[in-house]
């Protein structure tokens, strides 16, 4: 006996079917890859990573005017073994960077990188004037999303956020695989 199914003229959104045809994804594991995703983008846990003034714009973020939690980013984590995503607030100066990619290498996958300010994004204006300071975050971990200014507001924290659970939503199984293959090797 074979198995029931509607037939390929009545079926009324030939468009998407052929999307899934092509990309040869199976929608078994495409519905579990969406379940998977609204899951981990909807309870992202920031660890506390602040050395500068953009640590105080951070905090504010998490004050009640612009609550973190309605967006499933509820508590900053102390400890790198309960957090998915590191925002990396201020200047990183050349002696910090060994602690920062232990804490990295501590967390477990998926993990995410925000560069927040001038500083952690580039070395913002002490990366002529002292040979100490690292040049941007990215030269020590892979950085997922970035935020410009000097200091950033709440706001654009918030919207780097969002930007980050938009990433995670289109990510698939093979994505999240190669993904960590590559965090692993830097």
């Amino acid at each position: 006996m074979g198995i029931k199914g509607m037939k390929y003229e009545e079926f009324k959104d030939n468009e998407s079917l052929e999307l899934l045809r092509k990309s040869g994804a199976n929608v078994f594991l495409t519905t579990i890859d969406d379940v998977i995703n609204w899951g981990r983008k909807s309870s992202l846990w920031p660890l506390t990573f602040a050395t500068s003034c953009c640590g105080i714009e951070m905090m504010a973020t998490g004050a009640p005017r612009h609550d973190f939690a309605r967006f499933g980013m509820e508590v900053y984590r102390a400890s790198p073994r309960q957090a998915d995503v590191i925002v990396v607030a201020g200047t990183i100066v050349k002696k910090m960077a060994p602690v920062l990619k232990r804490l990295y290498d501590q967390m477990s996958e998926p993990k995410y990188i925000v560069a927040m300010g001038a500083c952690a994004v580039s070395g913002g204006p002490f990366a002529e004037l002292s040979y100490s300071v690292v040049n941007g975050v990215d030269l020590i971990l892979p950085v997922d999303v970035y935020i410009p200014g000097c200091p950033p507001r709440p706001e654009a924290l918030l919207y780097g956020m969002l930007q980050l659970q938009r990433k995670i939503e289109t990510e698939n199984i093979k994505s999240r695989r190669k993904r960590s293959a590559e965090h692993t090797t830097k």
